[in-house]
C-alpha cells in the first residue's frame, strides 16, 4: 500500500498565518526534543521571533494533524484487509481534510454490531433490496417481487417481512453515503434548535444531591432551562456545560429539533429518481434511514462537538486565570504575619521571616469569652514588638471579614505608630497542600493546620513558588472545571505552570522539587536529585555544576541551564537569562563596552551598559560574534538588566489599613480592587467586602466586549465604581467605566437640537463603534513573547478608563455626494447639516 503524503507545512502555515520556513523550523526543533520554553527564548533567530503562544499553536496543530494522518492509515489498512479499497476510495480518503468527512467515508466499511440490515442480509434479502432499487418499470408489484424470497427456515414468512427487511437494508445504505451525510449535517447545524425540558424528577423537586464537583445541586439550579430552546450555532460554552450537567443529574431532558421535512426532501432528492416505479416504497426507506439512523447519529455528533468546543473554551478560561494567579508579583524582603481565620477552632497564626521560615505560631480566638478575645489581641500586639512584621496576610476563607475587622482595629489603635498593613490572600488549595505528600515532606514536624497557615503567608511572599506545590485544579479559578475531561485539563494546566515557571526563572539554590520539576528539560526525578545534591554538597557555585547531577547530560543541561539562576555565584552571568552557549559572545560585548562580568553586580555599571548598548550596530556585531540578531538583542538587554524578575513590572497587591463594609458603599463610589476570577459574563473583583463584586461584561469598557479576558486578567489591580448595591442579597455590581465616560456616552446618545424632523421619524443614532473589541494589550506574562515587554501604562497603577472616541466630522466630499457615507453617524450628521444635496440652507433673517 502506498504511503500517504507527509505533513504539508504549507497548510499549517496558511492556517496559522505564519511563514512556511517558520513552521518548518519549529517542527524540526520540536522533533529534535527541544521544549517550547527553550525554543521560545533561545532559538528566536531560527523561528523568526515566534512567541510561546504561537509555537504552542504550531505544536498543537502538528499533534492533531499527525493523529489525523495516523487515523487515515488505520482506515486504509482496515478497508484494504476487506478487499474493498479501490483507487477512487483511496483518493477520497487521501483528500479528506476533516475527521467527520473521513469517518463518513469509512462508515460503510466499519465493523458493526448486529443491526436490522445485517439480520435482513443473513435472511437472504439483500438481492430483493437491490432489485427494488434498480427497477425501471413496475412489471411486478412489490408483493410479487418479495414472493420468491419467502423462506420459513430463514424466518421470512410473509411478503411484509421480506419487504421490511429490504427496507432496512436500503435504509442502511442510504445512511452510509458520505456526500448525503455532509448535506444533512450542514442543514442540521444551520437550522436545528437545542431544546431542554424538565424531567419528572425536576417537577417533583427531588432532594438535592451531590454533583460531579461534590457540591449539592437541586432542580432550581437548572430552572432557566426547564422550557428552553436556542439554535445550535448560537449556544455559548457555559450554557452547554450547564445543560450537560442538568441532563447528567436527571433534571433536564435534551433533544435536537431539526427541520425534518426539508431533510426528508434532501434525502429523497438524492436517492429517488423522478420516474422510479416504486417511489412510495423508497420514500419509506428514506424516512426510516433519516429518522432511525442518520438523525440520531448527527445529533450525537453535534452535541459531542458542542461539548468539546465548550470544554476547550472552559479550559482556555481556566488557563488564562491560572496564569494570572501564578504570575502575581512577589512581596520580597518583608516579614509576614499569616492568619488562617476560623471561628470554633480559632485563627491559626504564624510569624514568617523574609525568607519564608517560621518564627513562631499560635492560635487566637475572635469569638467566645471576652478574656479569650482580649488574650488573642494582646498576643498580636506582643508579636509585633517581638517579630517586627510589616504585613498581615489574611486567608479569604471562613471568618475572614471578622479577622479583618480585628486587624483593622489594631492598626487604628495599638499598632497606630507602626507601619503595618494587611492584605487578603486567596487561600484556595491551602488545605489540600497541608495534607499532601509535598506538604508533609516540606514540614514534617508541623501539623496540617500550621502548614496551611504557612502556605497563606508564603504565597504572598512568592506566589509562584508556593502555588506550584498545589494541583492547579484546586486553585479555584476554573469554569465548570469538574465537568471537564481530567486528562485534557491536567495537560493544559501543567503546560501553563511550565510556561509560568520558565517565564520567571528559578533560583537553583533555593527552589523546591515542586518548582524545579517544571523547568525546561527537567522532570520530578531530576528535580529531586538536584535538591538532594544541594543538601549533601552545598549550594551550586556555577551552572556547569548541574552536569555533576546524575541523569543530567549535555542535552538536558542545554534545555535547562538558561532557566536556572545562581545568585552570588562564581560567574555573574549565571544570574542572568543569558544561556551558557552565549557566554563567549556576552564577554566580548562587555569588552567592547570596556566592562567586565563583575560590573553586572553594580547598578551604576549596568546603567552605563544600557546607555552604551544603544550606540552599537546590532547587524554588524551579529556577524562579528556569530550570533543571530534577535539573540544579540536579548544578550544586550540582559547585560543591562541582569537578574531581572519579569514580575517586577506588575503592580503589587492591594494593601489595606481599614475595613470596608456594605453600609459604607454608595452608588458612584470609586474603589480599588483585585480581579479574583474572569468568566464569560464578566469579572469578579475583591473590593474588601465579604463577597466579591461583579463587573458584568457590559461594564468592562465603553464599547462592545466579546471576551472579558481582552480587558482584565486574574490578579489585575483595577479602579472600579459602584454601580448598584443589593443590600438584601448583599451583592454589589461594579463598573470599570468611569463617570466621565458614562456621561460622554449619554451625550452621544442625545439627538442634537434641530428644527427639522429626524430622518424617517427616527431619532438620530449615536455613532456606532467603528472598532472591533480591542485585544487586551500584550502583558509581561508567559504564553506571549519572552522578550522583556512591560505591561501597558494602566498596569502601573489602578486601571484608568480612556475617554470615549469623539465623532469623526463629516468631510466636504461626503456632504457634496462625491464620497459615499460609511456609517449611521455620517447619515445623522448629514441630516443635521444646514447644507444638504449641495444646496445651502436658508439664511437667517436680518430682522
Amino acid at each position: 500500500m502506498e504511503t500517504l503524503p507527509q505533513i504539508d507545512s504549507r497548510e499549517l502555515a496558511t492556517k496559522l498565518g505564519f511563514r512556511q520556513e517558520q513552521v518548518d523550523r519549529v517542527i524540526s526543533l520540536l522533533d529534535e526534543g527541544n521544549t517550547v520554553p527553550f525554543i521560545t527564548r533561545y532559538r528566536k533567530d531560527q523561528t523568526g521571533g515566534l512567541d510561546e503562544e504561537q509555537i504552542r499553536a504550531i505544536e498543537a496543530e502538528l499533534k492533531e494533524l499527525r493523529q489525523f494522518l495516523e487515523r487515515k492509515q488505520v482506515i486504509l489498512r482496515s478497508i484494504e484487509s476487506q478487499g474493498k479499497l479501490d483507487p477512487e476510495l483511496r483518493r477520497q480518503i487521501a483528500a479528506a481534510k476533516e475527521g467527520k468527512v473521513l469517518e463518513d467515508l469509512y462508515l460503510p466499511f466499519k465493523p458493526k454490531r448486529q443491526t436490522l440490515a445485517s439480520a435482513a442480509r443473513e435472511r437472504g434479502l439483500e438481492p430483493l433490496a437491490l432489485t427494488i432499487l434498480s427497477a425501471t418499470s413496475a412489471d411486478q408489484s412489490l408483493e410479487d417481487c418479495a414472493q420468491s424470497y419467502l423462506n420459513a427456515e430463514k424466518e421470512v414468512a410473509t411478503t411484509e417481512e421480506a419487504l421490511q427487511g429490504a427496507q432496512h437494508i436500503l435504509a442502511e445504505q442510504i445512511s452510509e453515503k458520505a456526500p448525503l451525510r455532509g448535506k444533512l449535517r450542514e442543514q442540521l447545524w444551520s437550522q436545528a434548535q437545542l431544546v431542554c425540558e424538565q424531567t419528572a424528577a425536576a417537577k417533583e423537586d427531588a432532594p438535592t444531591k451531590k454533583g460531579p464537583s461534590g457540591s449539592k445541586s437541586s432542580a432550581k439550579d437548572f430552572q432557566d432551562y426547564f422550557d428552553f430552546s436556542q439554535p445550535l450555532q448560537q449556544m455559548p460554552p457555559h450554557r452547554i456545560l450547564a445543560i450537560n450537567r442538568g441532563e447528567r443529574e436527571k433534571y433536564l431532558r435534551i433533544k435536537v429539533n431539526a427541520d425534518l421535512p426539508q431533510m426528508q426532501a434532501t434525502v429523497e432528492q438524492d436517492w429517488i429518481p423522478a420516474d422510479h416505479p416504486y417511489q412510495e416504497f423508497l420514500t419509506g426507506c428514506c424516512r426510516d434511514s433519516l429518522q432511525r439512523l442518520i438523525l440520531p447519529s448527527l445529533e450525537r455528533e453535534a452535541r459531542r462537538e458542542l461539548t468539546e468546543q465548550a470544554e476547550r473554551h472552559a479550559i482556555s478560561v481556566f488557563v488564562q486565570n491560572l496564569r494570572g494567579l501564578l504570575l502575581q508579583p512577589p512581596v520580597r524582603g518583608k516579614r509576614v504575619l499569616a492568619i488562617d481565620p476560623g471561628f470554633r477552632t480559632g485563627c491559626k497564626i504564624a510569624a514568617i521571616d523574609e525568607w519564608g521560615n517560621l518564627l513562631e505560631h499560635d492560635v487566637i480566638y475572635i469569638i467566645g469569652s471576652d478574656e479569650k478575645k482580649a488574650a488573642g489581641r494582646q498576643l498580636l500586639v506582643d508579636w509585633l514588638e517581638k517579630h517586627q512584621f510589616e504585613i498581615v496576610a489574611i486567608g479569604n476563607g471562613t471568618a475572614c471579614r471578622e479577622t479583618e475587622e480585628l486587624i483593622s482595629q489594631l492598626i487604628q489603635n495599638e499598632w497606630a505608630e507602626k507601619n503595618v498593613r494587611y492584605v487578603i490572600v486567596n487561600e484556595a488549595g491551602a488545605s489540600i497542600y497541608s495534607a499532601s505528600q509535598v506538604g508533609r515532606e516540606e514540614f514534617p514536624e508541623y501539623d496540617a493546620t500550621l502548614r496551611g497557615t504557612m502556605s497563606i503567608g508564603r504565597r504572598l511572599q512568592d506566589p509562584l513558588s508556593e502555588l506550584v506545590k498545589i494541583s492547579p485544579q484546586h486553585l479555584g479559578v476554573g469554569l465548570y472545571q469538574h465537568d471537564l475531561k481530567e486528562k485534557e485539563l491536567k495537560e493544559s494546566l501543567d503546560q501553563v505552570v511550565e510556561s509560568s515557571v520558565n517565564f520567571v526563572g528559578v533560583d537553583l539554590n533555593t527552589a523546591s522539587v515542586s518548582l524545579l520539576q517544571y523547568v525546561s528539560g527537567l522532570n520530578p526525578l531530576l528535580a529531586r536529585r538536584i535538591v538532594e545534591r544541594r543538601q549533601s554538597e552545598g549550594r551550586f557555585q556555577q551552572r556547569a555544576d548541574l552536569k555533576k547531577v546524575s541523569g543530567i547530560g549535555e542535552v538536558t543541561f542545554t534545555q535547562a541551564a538558561g532557566f536556572l539562576k545562581i545568585h552570588d555565584g562564581e560567574n555573574p552571568l549565571d544570574a542572568t537569562w543569558i544561556h551558557p552557549e552565549n557566554y563567549a559572545a556576552a564577554q566580548k560585548l562587555l569588552e567592547k563596552m570596556e566592562k567586565s562580568t563583575d560590573d553586572l553586580k553594580n547598578p551604576t555599571s549596568t546603567k552605563d551598559i544600557s546607555e552604551s548598548s544603544k550606540s552599537l550596530q546590532v547587524e554588524t556585531l551579529s556577524q562579528e560574534l556569530e550570533v543571530g540578531e534577535l539573540t544579540l538583542k536579548d544578550i544586550l538587554d540582559n547585560l543591562a538588566r541582569p537578574g531581572r524578575d519579569p514580575r517586577e513590572d506588575l503592580p503589587p497587591p492591594v494593601f489595606k489599613e481599614g475595613i470596608l463594609k456594605l453600609d459604607d458603599l454608595q452608588k458612584g463610589m470609586e474603589l480599588t480592587g483585585t480581579v479574583l476570577n474572569v468568566v464569560d459574563f464578566g469579572a469578579f473583583v475583591d473590593i474588601g467586602l465579604k463577597d466579591s463584586g461583579l463587573v458584568h461584561i457590559s461594564q468592562l469598557a465603553p464599547r462592545f466586549v466579546k471576551d472579558p479576558h481582552q480587558i482584565v486578567a486574574v490578579g489585575d489591580i483595577v479602579t472600579v465604581w459602584v454601580l448598584d448595591i443589593d443590600e438584601e442579597r448583599k451583592r454589589v455590581s461594579l463598573t470599570l467605566i468611569s463617570p466621565a465616560e458614562q456621561e460622554q456616552a449619554k451625550e452621544n446618545q442625545k439627538p442634537a437640537p434641530t428644527s427639522k424632523p429626524s430622518f424617517s421619524g427616527r431619532k438620530p443614532n449615536k455613532e456606532p463603534s467603528s472598532q472591533a473589541t480591542k485585544p487586551r494589550p500584550s502583558s509581561n506574562r508567559p504564553g506571549k513573547s519572552h522578550q522583556h515587554s512591560t505591561r501597558p501604562p494602566r498596569q502601573k497603577g489602578p486601571r484608568k478608563s480612556k475617554p470615549a472616541k469623539p465623532l469623526t466630522p463629516l468631510s466636504e466630499e461626503k456632504k457634496e455626494g462625491k464620497e459615499p457615507l460609511t456609517s449611521f453617524s455620517d447619515l445623522w450628521q448629514l441630516m443635521q447639516s444646514p447644507e444638504k444635496d449641495g444646496k445651502k440652507g436658508p439664511k437667517k433673517s436680518d430682522s
